[in-house]
């Protein structure tokens, strides 16, 4: 299909960046070269994360976003909803106003290209995120890592190295480490069955909020793309109140309709 290289180009610095850094200038690193063996019990770090999972509802921020893949260099800015557990609305900004909205919630999954006027619709699944970003994450799970949170909290984690690890099926494995002088999350790792790092997030700069500490800069990066994407919030606004009529868009009608179903991976 034709509209696909461009389709992913564009959605992919649009919704990818909100999850997925670099640009002109060199970003610093979120994390030291090395960290120290992780000592302190399963629990002492799981249960202030648990309280956090339970406490962090909702985002409203605008965002600077730095973008970096083979396809180059790129930095924009974005507005950026969430409302936990599965609503995303991505307004990636551009001079002259909004280049591409995105919406995802339990009714489905939309992105309005404004430029092109092409509005693509479908379900709200993991197959059409992929679709958008090229990233193996639901929406559930990329909400969580846009408020600083691992996708996966509960499970059967143990010490090994820096980290905590659990088995994720399939001889898929995840990591989580943990902030050396607070129980706070600054990295998360998704690896494969042949031990490469799949996915990674990284959550650093914290603030206070009303929600408690919460990271003003998230870096995701999947190394197989060889995609990087770090968000740098300004002045978020956590746990407020956020409509859900936000998260589902209506397609203008000057716009042409395409079924994300009818486009391939």
């Amino acid at each position: 299909m034709l509209l696909q290289p461009r389709l992913r180009h564009l959605i992919f610095c649009g919704f990818a960046a909100a999850l997925l850094a670099s640009c002109s200038t060199t970003r610093p690193p979120l994390l030291p070269e090395k960290l120290p063996e992780e000592r302190r019990s399963v629990d002492e770090l799981l249960q202030p994360l648990a309280r956090r999972n339970s406490e962090l509802k909702s985002l409203r921020s605008l965002a600077n976003v730095y973008y970096s893949a083979s396809d180059g260099k790129h930095n924009f800015q974005e507005i950026v909803l969430v409302r936990r557990p599965d609503r995303l609305r991505l307004e990636t900004l551009y001079p002259l106003g909004v280049l591409m909205i995105v919406t995802a919630s339990p009714d489905g999954l939309t992105g309005y290209a404004t430029r092109e006027g092409v509005f693509y619709r479908g379900q709200s699944s993991r197959e059409n995120l992929w679709r958008f970003t090229q990233i193996p994450l639901s929406v559930d799970e990329a909400a969580s890592l846009l408020m600083g949170l691992p996708p996966r909290i509960t499970g059967e984690w143990r010490r090994e190295g820096p980290s905590l690890v659990q088995d994720a099926g399939g001889g898929w494995k995840e990591a989580l480490t943990f902030d050396q002088a607070q129980p706070l999350p600054i990295r998360w790792q998704l690896f494969n069955p042949s031990g490469q790092v799949e996915l990674s997030a990284e959550f650093g700069d914290y603030t206070q909020s009303s929600a408690g500490p919460f990271p003003m800069r998230i870096a995701l990066e999947s190394p197989p793309q060889k995609r990087r994407v770090e968000i740098v919030y300004k002045e978020p606004e956590v746990n407020v109140d956020l409509a859900p009529a936000l998260f589902v868009q209506k397609k203008p009608d000057n716009a042409r309709e395409v079924a994300l179903d009818s486009i391939g991976r």
